[in-house]
């Protein structure tokens, strides 16, 4: 029979077998254990006789396990993190474009209604949040790239030079978890034979070597985003007559601050209302407070 949960289990009891049989206890017996055998249902089930049908199970057959989805067997790609990396940037760098945008331009329309003044201020604008958003993410995710390559190999000479103190590191990590202190040895032994260096960067490092983030994904996701995100203000504040100029601005903002904030409650899988509220508040309350300044200032920028 093979070893697992579903195992017959022996067990030897020391039972009273007159008294089991409903006969007194003799005086001077002798005890002796009894084999006594225990097995979950499914198992005892299969040792029953098939010609005795008052021993055979009663009641719906358990469903097969292979009826119902296997999680571990679902498809993970490699490159999960690094998309979620880049579409991250992407997003911020949308919504840094359509605020900083148009809080510029709304600003200046409401301190002059030359459009070729709102024009040169909202491409320059454009140009300059695009090229910054761009090197920014560039140099942020290189750092961290950089970090990241650097504990890489400094676990890789660990192994190397010291493996069965790795060995025991990774089995105190294990045991950390929750696990015992024979059961995390045997996954660590598991582990260390399969991949030592990919065992480590998961559970001590929290990172995969095969998942580093690329700089170039995330600066150019920026730049673009952000570009697209300060179109809709310039579109907003240039074609509509002058009187409403201001108003279609805001309610454009309002409808894309509205998208952007759903997508990123979407990619980080938090509650969509409070995201939406919390970038369509902010958008707004930068808009307001460049229109205040312009209008009180009443010059061109």
């Amino acid at each position: 029979m093979p070893a697992g949960p579903s195992a017959v289990s022996l067990h030897l009891v020391w039972l009273d077998a007159p008294a089991i049989a409903g006969a007194p206890a003799q005086k001077g017996r002798t005890e002796r254990p009894v084999p006594l055998v225990t097995a979950p249902p499914q198992c005892l089930a299969g040792l029953m006789s098939e010609s005795d049908p008052a021993r055979q199970p009663t009641g719906p057959a358990p469903s097969s396990p292979a009826a119902e989805p296997d999680h571990a067997t679902e498809p993970h790609s490699p490159g999960h993190a690094s998309r979620l990396n880049w579409l991250r940037a992407g997003v911020l760098g949308a919504n840094d474009g359509i605020v900083s945008v148009a809080a510029l331009v709304v600003g200046v329309a409401a301190a002059t209604s030359d459009s070729a003044a709102i024009l040169i201020a909202g491409v320059a604008s454009l140009l300059a949040g695009a090229i910054s958003m761009a090197l920014g993410e560039y140099v942020s995710v290189s750092s961290q790239r950089d970090t990241e390559r650097a504990l890489i190999n400094k676990e890789r000479a660990e192994l190397a030079t010291m493996p069965e103190q790795e060995l025991a590191e990774l089995a105190g990590l294990y045991q950390a978890k929750g696990l015992s202190a024979e059961t995390a040895r045997l996954v660590a032994d598991e582990l260390t034979a399969h991949d030592a260096l990919g065992a480590h960067l998961e559970v001590e490092l929290h990172i995969g070597a095969d998942e580093l983030t690329n700089p170039w994904h995330a600066a150019f996701a920026s730049a673009v985003a952000f570009t697209v995100g300060a179109i809709l203000p310039l579109l907003a504040v240039l074609l509509p007559p002058p009187e409403w100029r201001v108003p279609a601005t805001f309610v454009s903002v309002a409808v894309a601050l509205i998208i952007t904030g759903w997508l990123s409650a979407f990619l980080g899988d938090s509650p969509r209302m409070r995201a939406i509220a919390r970038v369509l508040i902010g958008g707004l309350l930068a808009l307001g407070v460049t229109y205040l300044i312009g209008g009180l200032l009443g010059t061109t920028i």
